[in-house]
């Protein structure tokens, strides 16, 4: 019985060591790939982030449509 609990606890860590080096490693990575692209394209970031921004105004037939299915969706 001890044998099966000690390759139990071996399996364990070797799987939790495992995932955390992959994780770690796919963090590293992203982060360096992240770093890349910043230094290629530096004007990129910015640029994707401010139509976003101004993009929050709502017409009016997309707000009527919107209050619509909310009053359906609740049943009102």
């Amino acid at each position: 019985m001890d044998n099966l609990l000690a390759d139990a606890m071996t399996l364990t860590l070797f799987g939790m060591g495992f995932v955390f080096l992959f994780l770690t490693l796919m963090v590293v990575l992203t982060s360096m790939m992240s770093a890349l692209v910043q230094k290629i394209q530096p004007n990129l970031a910015s640029a994707g982030a401010a139509p976003i921004q101004s993009a929050n105004v709502l017409d009016e037939d997309t707000k009527s449509i919107i209050e619509k299915a909310i009053k359906i969706h609740t049943g009102a």
